[in-house]
C-alpha cells in the first residue's frame, strides 16, 4: 500500500497507528524484513505474545497489569516506533547489526514490565513502583533472558538500552559496549517519548498518568489539570532537549521512514506531538478552575 500527501484522515491515522493492518506486529515484521532480512521473526512473534501474556496475567507468577497509562498498548507502540526509527536510519545508510537490532527490540518490549506486580506483592497497583520501574523492568528482563540461556553480554546491553528510557538518567553516564548499542539505546529512548506524546489519545491519557503518579508517591502535581498545565513546560524544557541534543536528533529518521515506506515526506510523530501540545495549551488556559472542566475538551475514550 502506497499513499500520497493527499490521503484522507482515516488512512493517515491507519498508517500512523499500525501500518497496513490493525495489528502493529504486522508492520514491525514488514519493516524488519527490509532492515534485517535474516532476523528471526518467529522468535519475535513469540516474544510479542509472551509480553501480552504477562500483561494479561496469564502467567502464574504475575498479576494482570492494572496501570492504564503504561499498559500493553504503550509497550507495543514503543516497539513499533523504535522499528520505524531503525528503518529510517537504514534508509539513510546508518546500519546496525541484526544482533544489535534484536537487543533494542527486547529492551523496548521489556522497558515497562517493572510496573507489573508479582503475585507475592501486596501493592494495589503497579503504579506504586513508578519511581523505580526501570530498575524493576531490568530485573524482570534479566530473569526472562537467563531462563532462556541468553549470554550475559546480551542481557547487559539490553539493560543499558532500557536505562535510556529513564528521563532521570544521563546517557553520558552509561558505559555502552559499542557505538551501535549506544545508538540502539538512543533509538529506544526516543521511541518511548515519541510513542507517548504522539498518541492521538495522549491528552485523554494524561489524567491516567496523574493517577499513576499519585499512586506511585510522585507529588509534583496536585491535580490532572496542573499536570497538563506543566506538560508544555516539560516538553520545551526536557523533551526537546532530550530528543535533539542528548539523543542526537535520531527523531529526524522518522521523516525518512514515512517518506520511504509510505511516500509521505512528513514526520507524523512530531506533527502529532505539536498538535497535542498546542491543544494542551488551550485546555490549560481554559481549565484553571478544576478537573471537571477537562470533560469539555477530552471526550474521546482511548481504545486501550
Amino acid at each position: 500500500m502506497v499513499f500520497t500527501e493527499k490521503m484522507d484522515h482515516s488512512h493517515l491515522t491507519q498508517v500512523f497507528e499500525s501500518g497496513d493492518s490493525d495489528d502493529p506486529l504486522d508492520e514491525i515484521l514488514t519493516l524488519l524484513s527490509f532492515v534485517a532480512p535474516n532476523y528471526p521473526q518467529g522468535e519475535l512473534c513469540q516474544l510479542h505474545q509472551e509480553i501480552a501474556d504477562f500483561f494479561a496475567g496469564d502467567h502464574s507468577e504475575y498479576r494482570p497489569s492494572n496501570t492504564k497509562y503504561h499498559n500493553l498498548g504503550h509497550t507495543y507502540s514503543v516497539v513499533l516506533a523504535a522499528t520505524r526509527l531503525f528503518h529510517g536510519l537504514f534508509c539513510e545508510g546508518r546500519y546496525v547489526s541484526g544482533e544489535t537490532l534484536k537487543k533494542a527490540l527486547y529492551g523496548a518490549y521489556f522497558h515497562d514490565c517493572g510496573l507489573l506486580l508479582k503475585q507475592s506483592e501486596n501493592a494495589a497497583s503497579g503504579a506504586a513502583y513508578t519511581k523505580e520501574h526501570e530498575a524493576r523492568s531490568i530485573l524482570f528482563m534479566e530473569s526472562y533472558l537467563q531462563e532462556r540461556a541468553f549470554p550475559s553480554s546480551f542481557i547487559a546491553d539490553c539493560s543499558l538500552i532500557i536505562q535510556c528510557t529513564n528521563l532521570k538518567v544521563d546517557p553520558d553516564s552509561l558505559v555502552f559496549s559499542s557505538e551501535e548499542i549506544k545508538l540502539a539505546g538512543f533509538v529506544v529512548g526516543s521511541a518511548d517519548i515519541l510513542a507517548q506524546m504522539a498518541d492521538r489519545y495522549y491528552l485523554e491519557r494524561l489524567p491516567l498518568l496523574f493517577q499513576e503518579h499519585k499512586e506511585g508517591g510522585i507529588t509534583v502535581y496536585n491535580s490532572a489539570v496542573e499536570l497538563m498545565q506543566q506538560t508544555t513546560f516539560f516538553y520545551h524544557d526536557v523533551v526537546i532537549d532530550r530528543l535533539q541534543r542528548i539523543f542526537f536528533n535520531i527523531v529526524n529518521a522518522m521523516r525518512t521512514h514515512f517518506r520511504e515506506r509510505w511516500n509521505l515526506d512528513r514526520n507524523l510523530y512530531m506533527e502529532n506531538i505539536n498538535n497535542n501540545i498546542k491543544y494542551i495549551k488551550t485546555i490549560a488556559q481554559s481549565c484553571e478552575d478544576g478537573t471537571t472542566c477537562l470533560q469539555k475538551f477530552l471526550r474521546r475514550k482511548p481504545p486501550y
